[in-house]
């Protein structure tokens, strides 16, 4: 497995992974979504690839998930990263993928200058919070989201 900055050409397979996480998109959204994180400094979009068994070359599907991580700059607390989305595909969690996208996060918010990592989970993803739990991450508090459509 390999641990690599997500490219353009990556953008079909990402919208079918945001699907499994539950934000549908299409490969022509995300490739536009991905050219407005900006500055590139301030956001890393990390994607776990696997070799097909077969082939050397890249094949259709050999993504597996994708993290993206970018810089918070908060007034009431010191610069931190913030993942912002985390998703393995499904028949692919618990081999490793997920803390391995996390520990590349960890060490690109280090590189940052952040002093802390912090992520959000819906209530429902129970075997996710175990996940984090296991990954060194403390649930600190519960919240309500809010969103007001413009």
């Amino acid at each position: 497995m390999k641990i690599r900055r997500a490219q353009r050409s990556d953008a079909a397979r990402i919208a079918e992974l945001s699907g499994q996480l539950g934000y549908p998109a299409t490969a022509a959204q995300i490739a536009r979504r991905l050219g407005k994180l900006a500055p590139a400094s301030r956001h890393a979009l990390f994607v776990a690839e696997v070799k097909d068994a077969g082939s050397s070359q890249r094949a259709a599907g050999s993504l597996i998930g994708w993290l993206h991580v970018s810089i918070t700059n908060l007034v009431e607390v010191d610069t931190r990263a913030e993942v912002n989305g985390l998703v393995v595909a499904e028949g692919q969690r618990s081999m490793g993928a997920g803390a391995r996208l996390l520990e590349a996060a960890e060490e690109w918010a280090r590189r940052h200058g952040c002093g802390s990592v912090n992520l959000r989970s819906n209530v429902i993803r129970e075997r996710a919070h175990k996940f984090y739990e296991r990954q060194g991450y403390e649930h600190y508090k519960s919240q309500k989201a809010f969103r007001k459509s413009l």
